[in-house]
């Protein structure tokens, strides 16, 4: 049976930090971004305003930054060479964030079979985000099962990785399921825990689980 890998992106594939913060780092407004971020992990604020008040943030966004926060992120070490091994394995391997769609989906140049983020307006931004089409831990589980029925395979056949809150209902959910670089949100709910700045490390502890 083919197992589906699931990864989340922000303090996932990137190393101690966001998409958000690394988009804004672009318009010299890392540390609003930042306060953001901590807002929502918290639970001060929930994904829906966290959206619009990023949205906000982004007034002047062009799809040059969104393009230079890609290239220049902190990506993890071999994610590609990971997901190329999933794929000729006859596996599948996907990205489920709460982060903005028009990033998230970058990453099916790289070898995701599928990338879902919260979906935001086209940039530059003329409209605003639809809270309908913004992410939650829950959406993750449900675009989880459709992921699983698009290739027929089970929860029972799903490896998830992620680093916090967001995360918690996904690992609840799958009976393999990586920390990576996590916090205490996801203390005692994972089956193994990586820290480093190498996928291939974190994938190695499931590699040959089936």
């Amino acid at each position: 049976m083919a197992r589906l890998h699931l990864f989340d992106l922000d303090g996932t594939l990137l190393y101690g930090t966001s998409s958000p913060v690394e988009i804004s780092r672009q318009l010299g407004l890392e540390a609003e971004a930042v306060a953001l971020d901590q807002a929502i992990s918290t639970g001060l604020i929930e994904p829906p305003e966290y959206a619009a008040r990023v949205r906000e943030l982004w007034a002047e966004l062009t799809e040059t930054h969104v393009a230079a926060a890609f290239e220049g992120a902190p990506w993890l070490a071999r994610i590609r060479d990971v997901w190329e091994e999933i794929r000729e394995n006859g596996d599948y391997c996907a990205v489920v964030s709460l982060s903005p769609s028009f990033f998230v989906e970058r990453l099916t140049t790289w070898g995701a079979h599928a990338a879902y983020g919260s979906r935001f307006p086209a940039v530059p931004f003329t409209e605003p985000v639809d809270p309908a089409g913004v992410l939650s831990a829950a959406a993750k589980v449900l675009i989880a099962d459709r992921l699983c029925e698009e290739f027929g395979v089970s929860r029972a056949d799903c490896v998830a990785y992620g680093d916090s809150s967001s995360d918690k209902d996904l690992f609840g959910t799958v009976p393999v399921s990586v920390a990576v670089n996590a916090d205490s949100h996801l203390s005692g709910l994972a089956t193994h825990s990586y820290a480093g700045r190498d996928l291939w490390d974190a994938y190695e502890l499931v590699r040959h689980a089936r």
